[in-house]
C-alpha cells in the first residue's frame, strides 16, 4: 500500500538513502531539510526511478516551520503516515571546551527537532489509525570522547522512541530507533577533517575495529528503516537496533 513519508535530513547521507528506499518500497516521500535547494537531488533519484517525492524546505527546530511544512507534505502529497527523524547536527568537543551553543545547537536539531515533527505527525497517523516513526540514534548513545551533546542527544532518542512506542501503541502506530555504528558520510568525513586525518585512513582504521571487517554505508541504514516502517513491522514497537557490524561497533 503506497503510504506518504517524510525523511528529515534527507538531502544527504542517510536521510538521502532512505528517502530514495522508501520511495522504491512504493511510497511517496516528502525530502525536507534546511535548504529546499539541496533537496533536489534526493528528489531527482527518486522521481528518475519513477517514484513521486517533493523537496521541502523547513528547521526542524521551528515549531512554526515544522507545522506549516506537514500541512503542505499533506496537501500536496497526502496523509503523512510515516516519519524518519534523521535530521542531525555534530559540534563535536572536549567538554570543557564545549561551548553553550555548541550543546543548545546539537539538542536542539535532534531532540527538539524529533519532538516537533513527531507532534506534527501523530496527529495524521491518529486519524488514520496507522503509522511509523523512526528516530535515528547512534552507538555514540553509549558515550564516545568529544560528543558529551551529540552522545546526550543520541541516547534522548532512545528514551523518547521507547516513550512515544507506549503513547502511541493503541492507535496502531510502532516508533522504533536505529542507532548506527561508523557509516560512511559526509559527517564522518567532517570528523576526519577536524582530527586531521585523511578520510580513506579514518575510515579504514574505523573498519578494523568492526566484526565484520567493513564500514557501513548509508543503505545500510535505510534498509533497516525499510523494514521498521513496513506493514510486517507491525508488531515491533520500542525497539533500539544497533546497526553497527557488531554489538558494540
Amino acid at each position: 500500500m503506497t503510504r506518504t513519508a517524510i525523511v528529515t535530513g534527507a538531502a544527504r547521507g542517510i536521510g538521502a538513502a532512505t528517502a530514495r528506499r522508501l520511495a522504491a518500497d512504493g511510497h511517496t516521500v516528502a525530502v525536507l531539510d534546511l535548504d529546499e535547494a539541496q533537496c533536489g537531488d534526493t528528489v531527482a533519484a527518486i522521481t528518475d526511478a519513477g517514484g513521486r517525492a517533493i523537496a521541502v524546505g523547513a528547521d526542524v527546530a521551528d515549531a512554526e516551520a515544522v507545522s506549516g511544512a506537514v500541512a503542505r507534505i499533506a496537501a500536496e502529497l497526502g496523509t503523512p503516515t510515516i516519519l524518519v527523524n534523521n535530521a542531525g547536527i555534530i559540534r563535536d568537543n572536549l567538554l570543557f571546551r564545549m561551548t553553550e551553543d555548541d550543546w543548545d545547537s546539537v539538542l536542539s536539531v535532534h531532540l527538539r527537532g524529533a519532538f516537533l515533527m513527531s507532534r506534527a505527525v501523530q496527529a495524521h497517523q491518529v486519524s488514520q489509525n496507522w503509522g511509523r516513526i523512526v528516530n535515528l540514534s547512534s552507538t555514540s548513545a553509549l558515550g564516545n570522547r568529544g560528543q558529551a551533546n551529540y552522545a546526550a542527544a543520541k541516547a534522548g532518542m532512545q528514551g523518547f522512541t521507547k516513550t512515544l512506542a507506549i503513547e502511541l501503541g493503541r492507535y496502531n502506530v510502532t516508533v522504533n530507533a536505529i542507532a548506527p555504528g561508523f557509516i560512511v558520510t559526509d559527517m564522518t568525513k567532517a570528523t576526519a577533517e577536524r582530527l586531521g586525518v585523511g578520510f580513506d585512513e579514518f575510515v579504514a582504521f574505523n573498519a578494523e575495529q568492526i566484526p565484520v571487517g567493513r564500514a557501513g554505508h548509508p543503505d545500510d541504514i535505510a534498509a533497516a528503516a525499510s523494514f521498521f516502517c513496513s506493514e510486517a513491522a507491525g508488531f515491533v514497537s520500542g525497539q533500539v537496533l544497533y546497526v553497527a557490524g557488531g554489538p558494540r561497533a
